[in-house]
């Protein structure tokens, strides 16, 4: 609420709700560090899981902090932020996000701590801009090369991705076959520089048997099984023809009514829809097709026909698959019979149908493309099953990270001590305010090593100690042993991870946390309600408040009225 003359002027829609200030700011920071506690605890090899349950009873056993956050359906505002902080985190490189979470909460935690001082928000977010771009110079410092050829190393770094992701101890064999497919899939660039295309990796996963029954293929596996049981189960030599489009009788393009008023009526339009359908399947076999993938549906005279011609046929196959199977087969999606033609069609050297875990899958090998690699994840139940292949996707994206950038950097809380003291030094260089924020950065560094420790069991303070003191006295890749609470080499130990985790993890928290420091006034409209039907709209139908943020924001406990 404005005055002019002592008359008040409503700027906000009646019953919107305003916070400003350093009420709006804590706050937004309460509700930020609430969603860093909910992860807080599955950091790390011995972390714990969260057992979540969607809104139709499906059950997730996870530790995985992408999957928390996006399962716990987060409505504060400045909650989201942090989410989308570690979303993004996940989608660039796939691993961290927990961290990303953490440091964030902490991040806030000590931003507000200089607030209460006096300091004020721009100041803060200056350090902490200063303190990141120290903390990656000093990981990039660290950081050691390694090489597709360093295969000791990769599969140390799926095998670091995967721990704590599963119960017990991460198999081996998951992680030789992260590093076979990243390996299968990478390619390099004129420039010298590699990539890894992980969309052409492919993994299907089936419940039944144990993890150590998964198998890797070079070619592609379908979930889905032949569309008519004469039809051969193995084809050798594959022309494979990839449709967009059904097969079976065309719907005329504008609508129409038939009326047939005799059984010869009847049967003569029968005949004419078999004969449409004869014509298609005709188009489909003077390509020499043996092998037919479908998007959409194959009608049950169409799958007769291709049998009794020897064509292996599967339909309703994902659009996804599809495009995989035209990359890897050299063929084309065709979305017109009429246009098909026998250059359309992909090569592969064998197609088979075989049953896993009582249903039926089809394995395509021997592919024209190379650089198409599958894997069957296996599993004692779903819940296991889909626990694997969460991990399986950080252990690639770690994998894949560390083979494009060709740096690592040691894990076990190590590289987050040596920033927490390189920190505290850097900010003596500050004479103003900054140095406060420079120095509260580094003590939320601290925090993963002691978050680390606490979800080993350790006493977290002792703990920290111990390992500062590790790298004090020169051993700068000194981290905690989560098994038995020692502090060791990591390095020496095989606990590495790509430099890229580490250090966009730091991006992305100080971002978040940055963008939630720098908002002082948060003001919800009230939702519109839409007036009766042949109601004039009045001034009830004029668009409601400032902005379109949902009233009632969990936990801002605003009065109502005008600002």
């Amino acid at each position: 609420m404005a005055s002019l003359g002592g008359q008040p002027i409503l700027i906000l829609k009646q019953g919107s709700r305003r916070e400003r200030g350093k009420e709006a700011m804590a706050n937004n920071i309460m509700a930020a560090r609430a969603v860093a506690k909910a992860v807080r605890s599955t950091l790390g090899p011995r972390g714990m899981d969260k057992l979540l349950v969607d809104t139709i009873g499906d059950v997730t056993i996870t530790n995985d902090g992408v999957t928390i956050l996006r399962e716990m359906e987060v409505e504060h505002p400045a909650a989201k932020m942090l989410v989308e902080a570690a979303k993004a985190q996940n989608d660039i490189v796939g691993d961290g996000t927990t961290t990303v979470a953490i440091l964030t909460g902490e991040l806030l935690k000590r931003a507000e701590e200089l607030m209460d001082q006096g300091v004020h928000p721009t100041m803060i977010v200056q350090g902490y801009n200063e303190a990141a771009d120290k903390a990656i110079e000093v990981l990039e410092g660290m950081a050691k090369e390694v090489t597709g050829k360093d295969r000791d190393l990769l599969e140390k770094i799926a095998l670091t991705a995967m721990t704590g992701k599963l119960a017990g101890t991460p198999d081996i064999n998951i992680s030789k076959h992260a590093v076979d497919m990243v390996l299968a899939v990478t390619e390099e660039t004129d420039d010298g520089k590699k990539v890894v295309s992980l969309k052409n990796v492919i993994v299907e996963k089936k419940a039944g048997e144990s993890m150590d029954d998964s198998e890797l293929f070079q070619g592609i596996i379908i979930d889905k099984e032949r569309v008519h049981s004469n039809m051969p189960k193995k084809v050798e030599n594959a022309k494979i023809a990839l449709l967009g489009t059904p097969i079976e009788a065309r719907d005329t393009e504008t609508k129409a009514e038939i009326s047939i008023t005799s059984s010869d009526q009847f049967k003569i339009f029968a005949e004419q829809e078999k004969e449409a359908i004869k014509k298609v399947v005709g188009k489909v076999i003077a390509t020499g097709a043996n092998v037919v993938f479908c998007q959409k549906g194959i009608d049950d005279l169409a799958q007769s026909l291709l049998a009794k011609a020897g064509i292996v046929a599967f339909r309703r196959i994902r659009k996804t698959d599809l495009k995989k199977l035209a990359r890897a087969s050299g063929g084309n999606i065709v979305t017109n019979l009429d246009e098909m033609t026998p250059k359309d069609l992909g090569r592969a050297d064998l197609v088979e149908e075989k049953k896993v875990g009582g249903a039926h899958m089809t394995f395509v090998t021997g592919l024209a493309q190379e650089g198409t690699v599958s894997l069957l994840l296996r599993g004692g139940t779903q819940q296991v099953v889909d626990s694997l292949e969460r991990a399986l996707d950080d252990a690639l994206h770690a994998v894949a990270a560390a083979v494009e950038d060709g740096t690592l950097v040691a894990g076990g809380g190590a590289p987050e001590v040596e920033l927490y003291l390189k920190l505290r030094e850097h900010s003596a260089n500050f004479k103003g305010r900054e140095q406060l924020a420079v120095a509260k950065f580094a003590e939320a560094m601290a925090e993963i090593p002691k978050a680390l420790a606490e979800n080993a069991g350790f006493d977290a303070i002792t703990k920290l100690t111990e390992m500062k003191s590790s790298h004090e006295a020169g051993m700068i890749t000194g981290g905690l042993n989560a098994l038995d609470g020692k502090v060791v080499d990591m390095w020496a130990m095989g606990v590495v991870e790509p430099l890229r985790v580490k250090t966009q993890a730091i991006k992305s928290a100080t971002e978040a946390a940055n963008l939630i420091l720098r908002i002082d006034d948060v003001i919800a409209s009230k939702r519109t309600e839409q007036p009766p039907a042949g109601a004039g709209a009045g001034m009830g139908g004029m668009p409601g408040g400032m902005c379109g943020m949902p009233a009632g924001m969990g936990g801002m406990g605003m009065p109502p009225g005008m600002m």
